[in-house]
Parts: C-alpha cells; structure tokens; sequence
C-alpha cells in the first residue's frame, strides 16, 4: 500500500508507451503491438531500422551510458526497452537523443 504499485506501473506504462512511440517515429516504423490492447506493459520490443546490433548496443552503453538490450529475430532488429520505477523521463530523452544520432 505504501509504495502505491498500481499508479507506479501505471505510470512505468505511460513512459514505455512515449518511448514506444517517439523511437517508431524516429525510425519510422511501426510498433510490432499497438498500446490499448495490454500486450506490454513495462518492457517493449521496439523496431529498429537494419543495423548492426551489438554496435548499435556498445555504442549505446560506451558513448551515452544507456544500457539496453538489442535483438534480431527473423530478419528484423529491435531494441527492448523496459521501464521501472527508477527510470525518468530524461532517461527515455536520453535513449531517443543516443538513438537519433546513432542511427
């Protein structure tokens, strides 16, 4: 009850959501599940334009000091993103200024 977890997943939701849509708009590809269906919640693949992945993903942790997983699965690149309790929305800006300069 303290920690209210129900408004904390909420809100953890509405940044995942934000990222979900201000990367897919940088890329301009479509989210692989749209929100409102309850698909994701507090962790999203998101769809990456053709990169290499594990560069994509040490550039990230080496230059910008943001640590997140990449993927390819079946042709297609991703990058998974999950947002807890601890994260802000400086750390989503953060993720979207790396990703815009980086891709």
């Amino acid at each position: 009850q303290e920690n209210n977890w129900t408004a904390v997943r909420a809100n953890c939701h509405a940044l995942l959501n934000t990222a979900v849509e201000q990367i897919c708009t940088l890329t301009g590809h479509e989210p692989i599940y749209p929100d409102g269906l309850g698909l994701y919640h507090q962790m999203a693949a998101i769809p990456l334009p053709e990169i290499d992945p594990v560069a994509l993903k040490t550039r990230l942790y080496d230059a910008f000091q943001v640590e997140v997983p990449t993927i390819t699965w079946n042709g297609r690149y991703f990058i998974r993103v999950s947002i807890q309790a601890y994260n802000t929305p400086t750390d989503v800006e953060t993720l979207l200024a790396a990703l815009t300069q980086l891709i």
